[in-house]
C-alpha cells in the first residue's frame, strides 16, 4: 500500500483529553478528509458547506485538490477561526450555532466530523431545543441519550439539496445507541444510504480514543435497496480515498479493504456498524438461562466505595459493609475468588460497600458522623442520590453467581464469582436460573466459548480497541449457539410452550424485585 498521508497526534494527558470531550473535538485524519470530501466532489458540486470545520481538516483536503469550489463552514469556537486555512481564496467561515442558528440555504455536498458530545454533557435547554428540532424536520423525536452529533445528522441531511451528497464520520453509538432504530427508520425512509465504512483496530481513525468511527456516505436521492459495506484494514493511504472515487466498485479492490454488498433492511436489522448476519434468528438467548442486572450505581464511590484503611481511619463499623469489587480490571480472570480480594486490598483498592439498612436514629455515632460529612460534600443534591430516601439507602442486589465485565482493556468476558462481591457499575450481575454448582459453571463455559462471545457483537455497543459495552437489556438478548447448550445440556426438561424454562420469571423477578426501589 502507498502511505502517502501522515498521522495526526491527539493529546495524551487527561485534562487535554477532558477539554476536547467538553467541545467534542477530534481532529478528522486527513486519509479519511479526502476519501469524504471525494465522495461528496463526485457531481461537480461548487460549493462545499462544513456544519463543524475545527481546525480545517476538510478546507484543507479540499484545498489540496487545486479545484476552484467556494468552502463555507460554520463553528461556534472562536479560537479555531483564525486557522490559516480559513484566509485562503473561495474559503468563508462563520462563527456560527449550527443546530440553534444554521444556514437558511440548502447545499449541494455537506461534509463533516460533528463535535461528539455525549448526552450527559448536554444542558437541558439545549436538549428541549434538540426535540423540537427532530420534531419539526422529521416529526420524530429521540431517546434522551442521543449525543450531539445526532442532531448534527438530522440538521445537515435537512439542509442538503435535493440530489446532493453527504459524508460524515460519526461514533459507532449513532447506528447501536437507544436512539438509533428511530434515526435511522427516518434516514433510510427518506434520503439513499450508498455505503458505510468502518474501521479495523489497526486502521482507526482516532487511535488511543475509546471510540469506534464510521463514515457514511447519503445522497438526497429516492432510497435503494443495497449498500456497500466497507471494512478498511490499512490507515494512512490512498486507498480508501481511491476506492470511493471508483463509486465504491473497483475490479482490483485493494487487500487493504474488504466490501460487501448488503441489503438495507438487513443492514439496519443487524446494525450498520456490526457484519452482515445470515442468522437472523436464533432459537436461544441468555434470558432463556438467566436474568441480568446492572450493577449497583452508587452516586458517590469516593464516599461509599472505601478501602479498609479508610474505613479503619473514620472508625466506622465493617457491620455495615459489603464485600464489592468496582473496575473490570480489579477481576482479571475467569473465576473471583476471596484470595483476590485480599490482594486488592493490599493494593489499596476499595471493596468495601457501605450498605445502610436501619433507620438513621440507630446508626452508630462515628458512622452518623460520616454521613454528615457526605452531607457537608453537598452529597444528597447529586441527581443520582437526590432520588433516595434516605439520601444514604443503597441499592441492593443478591450476589450474583456471574458477573459480566465490559469495557475492560481485555476482552469481555463472564466471571464466576465465588468471592461472593456485589458488583458497581463496572459489570453487569447474572443469576442462572438454576444455581446449582454444574449448571453455574456449564453456563460459564457456554458464555466464555468464542462462538457466543463473537454475538457480543451483535448486541453491544463498540468502542475503541475492540471493547463492547453491552446493556442489561441487550445482554438479555445475547444469542447463545444451539450446539452449545446441546453440548452443555443447558436446556433441561421443563420447558413451557414458548421454549422458556418454567422458572424463569419466577427466579427473574426474584432477583429485579432484590433491589431497592
Amino acid at each position: 500500500m502507498r502511505k502517502l498521508y501522515h498521522h495526526q497526534a491527539l493529546p495524551t494527558t487527561w485534562a487535554e483529553r477532558e477539554a476536547l470531550r467538553d467541545k467534542g473535538q477530534f481532529w478528522t485524519p486527513d486519509w479519511v478528509a479526502a476519501a469524504m470530501l471525494d465522495y461528496v466532489l463526485k457531481d461537480s458540486p461548487n460549493l462545499v458547506f462544513d456544519p463543524a470545520t475545527g481546525a480545517g481538516a476538510f478546507a484543507e483536503a479540499l484545498a489540496r485538490t487545486g479545484k476552484p469550489i467556494q468552502f463555507f463552514g460554520t463553528d461556534i469556537d472562536p479560537t479555531l477561526l483564525g486557522q490559516s486555512v480559513y484566509r485562503q481564496p473561495n474559503c468563508q467561515v462563520e462563527l456560527r450555532d449550527f443546530l440553534k442558528n444554521p444556514p437558511a440555504r440548502r447545499f449541494p455536498a455537506i461534509v463533516g466530523n460533528p463535535p461528539y458530545i455525549r448526552h450527559h454533557r448536554i444542558d437541558e435547554a439545549t436538549k428541549k431545543h434538540l426535540k423540537q428540532l427532530t420534531s419539526r424536520i422529521g416529526g420524530f423525536t429521540l431517546d434522551g441519550r442521543a449525543g450531539l452529533h445526532a442532531y448534527f445528522l438530522v440538521q445537515a441531511l435537512h439542509l442538503l439539496e435535493v440530489g446532493g451528497r453527504l459524508a460524515f464520520i460519526l461514533p459507532a453509538d449513532i447506528c447501536e445507541g437507544k436512539f438509533a432504530t428511530r434515526l435511522w427508520q427516518w434516514i433510510s425512509e427518506n434520503f439513499c444510504l450508498e455505503a458505510v465504512a468502518t474501521f479495523s483496530e489497526n486502521a482507526t481513525p482516532f487511535p488511543g480514543v475509546d471510540t469506534n468511527a464510521l463514515v457514511f456516505f447519503v445522497r438526497n436521492a429516492p432510497p435503494a435497496e443495497s449498500l456497500s459495506w466497507l471494512r478498511v484494514n490499512e490507515a494512512h493511504t490512498v486507498d480508501f480515498q481511491e476506492f470511493v472515487a471508483n463509486n465504491f466498485r473497483s475490479n482490483a479492490t485493494p487487500r487493504s479493504i474488504q466490501v460487501t454488498q448488503r441489503s438495507l433492511r438487513e443492514a439496519l436489522q443487524t446494525g450498520l456498524s456490526r457484519p452482515p448476519q445470515t442468522q437472523t434468528e436464533h432459537r436461544y438467548r441468555l434470558s432463556d438461562f438467566a436474568a441480568v442486572l446492572r450493577g449497583i450505581a452508587t452516586g458517590a464511590n469516593e464516599f461509599f466505595f472505601l478501602t479498609k484503611a479508610q474505613i479503619e481511619a473514620e472508625n466506622l463499623p465493617v457491620d455495615f459493609f459489603k464485600r464489592a469489587i468496582g473496575r473490570t480490571r480489579d477481576a482479571q480472570g475467569d473465576v473471583l475468588q476471596k484470595k483476590e480480594l485480599a490482594e486488592l486490598e493490599e493494593k489499596s483498592r476499595p471493596t468495601w460497600l457501605l450498605s445502610i439498612e436501619k433507620p438513621t436514629e440507630k446508626l452508630p455515632k462515628n458512622l452518623t458522623q460520616y454521613l454528615q460529612k457526605g452531607t457537608a460534600m453537598g452529597l444528597p443534591e447529586r441527581p443520582l442520590i437526590r432520588q433516595r430516601n434516605p439520601w444514604f439507602k443503597m441499592e441492593k442486589r443478591a450476589v450474583p453467581p456471574l458477573l459480566f465485565a465490559y469495557l475492560g482493556r481485555r476482552n469481555a468476558r463472564f466471571i464466576k464469582n465465588e468471592a461472593g462481591v456485589l458488583p458497581l457499575t463496572g459489570f453487569l450481575c447474572v443469576y442462572p436460573i438454576y444455581t446449582d454448582e454444574s449448571f453455574v459453571n456449564d453456563l460459564l463455559q457456554v458464555l466464555n466459548h468464542s462462538d457466543t462471545q463473537a454475538n457480543l457483537a451483535l448486541v453491544g455497543k463498540s468502542y475503541g480497541s475492540g471493547a463492547v459495552k453491552v446493556e442489561p437489556n441487550n445482554l438479555r438478548n445475547l444469542p447463545i449457539p444451539e450446539h452449545l447448550v446441546e453440548q452443555f445440556e443447558l436446556q433441561r426438561p421443563y420447558v413451557s410452550q414458548n421454549g422458556q424454562l418454567d422458572l424463569f420469571r419466577e427466579v427473574a423477578a426474584n432477583y429485579t424485585t432484590s433491589q431497592s426501589a
